[in-house]
């Protein structure tokens, strides 16, 4: 019995110096059996990703704690097999890497994305009012700061199945109600705007604000309810909306992304993405606690007439600048 184990599985713990990381049996992806050629885990592991390629036509996999796995070697001979056994469109493997690292993403390493850790780590405090680190902001914003080379290398989240929802994080610090939807609206518009892929985890559109599951096998069902809420409804269709911008506006696919203007002493920061065919959408975004009425924006990106993307109105930008009006703890979107 332990011969057959020790086949498939690492003996004893693969990092014993990291226990809180242990799940059980770790498959032994160094192991090579010489009779029949094969690395026993690779094999089988490469027919799982296999089967669900070719039978259930899937066009991604993200894959889990690729920090504890630690073997890039056997990640890239498996990503290379999903796009392998895929049909003739693209595929996406991403990394649970946690912290996460441009190392193990194309094209110093296998997989083509990392889960962005550092992302939520950084702007959820912000959003809570408890820093502001304008280099910290920029750098998740533009994660080429951090070594990477392409919108596609970064999954940008404010919550998962491992970390608490936006709403829980802002509750858990006393901000409820209206504030909260306000500072869930600027987080969205930083997730939806910044350089990367924004994901979702259920129920984050809507302000789901219950406790992440404690173990694996605990129930946490999504609280539909909370979308008769005029706050949740309204966050929901304020997610809705920057989607859309996300599908219609290409410059927020790009790699694009330029710091326009910076007030730390008001806690402002504008930034501006774009294309090479000419799309532009502009962020502002104010992270203070005062609103800011006939904010003065100069060096603009563009004079001429922009679309306020979440207020339905239209502002002019003058080759001196914008002024506008910045609520507290929010963001405008404009798009021209």
């Amino acid at each position: 019995m332990l011969i057959d184990r020790n086949y498939w599985y690492y003996e004893n713990m693969h990092y014993p110096e990291d226990p809180a990381n242990y799940w059980g049996p770790e498959f032994n992806y160094d192991n090579y059996d010489g009779n029949l050629d094969i690395k026993p885990a690779w094999k089988y592991v490469g027919d799982v990703v296999r089967y669900w390629v070719q039978e259930y036509h899937i066009d991604g996999i993200p894959f889990d704690a690729l920090r504890q796995l630690a073997n890039y070697e056997f990640m890239d001979w498996l990503a290379k097999q999903a796009k392998k056994n895929t049909a003739p469109k693209p595929f996406y493997n991403i990394a649970e890497h946690i912290p996460d690292t441009n190392t193990v993403v194309y094209p110093q390493g296998p997989l083509d994305a990392c889960w962005h850790e550092s992302f939520r780590y950084f702007v959820v405090p912000h959003i809570c009012g408890e820093t502001f680190e304008l280099e910290k902001l920029k750098e998740v914003l533009d994660p080429k700061r951090q070594g990477y080379t392409a919108a596609t290398n970064v999954v940008n989240y404010l919550a998962t199945h491992d970390r608490e929802h936006l709403m829980r994080e802002l509750g858990d610090r006393g901000i409820f109600g209206e504030a909260a939807f306000g500072r869930a609206k600027l987080a969205a518009i930083l997730l939806m705007t910044a350089m990367g892929v924004p994901m979702l985890w259920m129920g984050e559109e809507f302000g789901e604000h219950e406790r992440k599951s404690e173990t694996v096998t605990q129930p946490n069902k999504i609280a539909w309810p909370l979308l008769s809420k005029d706050l949740n409804r309204d966050l929901f269709e304020y997610y809705k909306k920057l989607i859309a911008l996300r599908k219609q506006n290409l410059a927020l696919c790009s790699n694009n992304i330029d710091f326009f203007y910076e007030n730390p002493e008001e806690k402002v920061l504008a930034y501006v993405r774009w294309n090479d065919e000419g799309s532009r959408v502009v962020v502002v975004a104010n992270f203070s606690d005062k609103f800011l009425s006939g904010y003065r924006l100069p060096n603009f990106p563009a004079s001429g007439t922009w679309q306020d993307w979440m207020g339905d109105t239209q502002v002019e930008a003058s080759e001196d600048g914008l002024s506008i009006d910045l609520p507290e703890y929010a963001a405008k979107v404009l798009v021209i």
